[in-house]
């Protein structure tokens, strides 16, 4: 028995560490910290290992060997349960409750179970104290409009820095050394499909009014990181970064307007930004 409780005590300890652990670990974060979540968390963890603990050990069956247990034990398991023992059953036997030879006892609740209970109300109380009356804590509204906030301000911070850039946040780049870039991505990928010029070889004319995917720098960005894979077309993102895919789409666009050597006949519709 005693090598059952220590095993038991073991895994219900390192449970609780293991939580624990994870609630309360240190780490960056965006956001304000909310550790009266992660203490409710933790106590509520706590008092289900606890149970699980004292039914485990209470409806086990135990050999006449193992019945041998510590004086505080006892007390312990007394001052928690207010069990009555077998021997006395008949004083807490109801006599009226009979339902085909069950037998009902009239058992107290349990003092933990009582006691859990008014755990409950106290702190119902201080939370509407705190959060209600006082103002001191914020609200599930508040933080959420706060986390959102932050959120903005973290996106808005990204696609500023180009860490975001996607189809829908790409901008039209005019800087000469970012077209310059685009150049030499352009001359070391497309001109095999595009020519040097833009003018088209087995991929369409980039330099007339006519597109088949749709003009702008968000559609020529689009097929760039995706591809046109029908068309024999790669797609992009997997071999360059979104500030590489910006600047070349962004020099795609400068080619507009230039008079290639031998330019591909129109292939798409007519674009007009709108």
């Amino acid at each position: 028995m005693k090598n059952i409780l220590n095993s038991f005590s073991v895994k219900v300890l390192f449970a609780i560490l293991f939580f624990s652990g994870i609630l309360f670990a240190a780490g960056e974060s965006d956001y304000p910290e909310n550790y009266y979540d992660k203490v409710a968390i933790f106590l509520v963890i706590v008092i289900i290992l606890g149970f699980l603990a004292l039914a485990y050990f209470e409806g086990r069956q135990k050999p006449v060997a193992e019945k041998k247990k510590s004086v505080l034990w006892e007390k312990i398991k007394q001052f928690l349960t207010r069990s009555t023992p077998i021997e006395k059953e008949d004083e807490i036997l109801l006599v009226d409750h009979n339902y085909d030879g069950i037998r009902e006892l009239d058992n107290r609740i349990p003092p933990w179970f009582s006691g859990l209970f008014y755990a409950t109300i106290i702190f119902s109380v201080w939370y509407m104290i705190y959060y209600h009356v006082t103002g001191s804590g914020p609200l599930q509204e508040q933080e959420y409009a706060e986390e959102v906030r932050l959120a903005e301000i973290k996106k808005a911070e990204l696609i500023k820095s180009g860490a975001l850039i996607n189809e829908e946040t790409v901008t039209l780049m005019t800087d000469p050394s970012v077209l310059n870039e685009g150049k030499e991505i352009y001359n070391k990928n497309c001109v095999a499909c595009h020519a040097a010029d833009g003018g088209g070889l087995v991929g369409p004319n980039l330099t007339d009014d006519y597109w088949i995917h749709g003009g702008g720098i968000k559609n020529v960005f689009k097929v760039i990181k995706y591809g046109v894979t029908n068309k024999g077309m790669l797609a992009w993102q997997n071999q360059l970064n979104p500030n590489q895919m910006q600047a070349v789409a962004s020099y795609v666009i400068s080619l507009h307007g230039i008079k290639p050597a031998n330019p591909k006949a129109p292939e798409g519709e007519i674009w007009k930004e709108q």
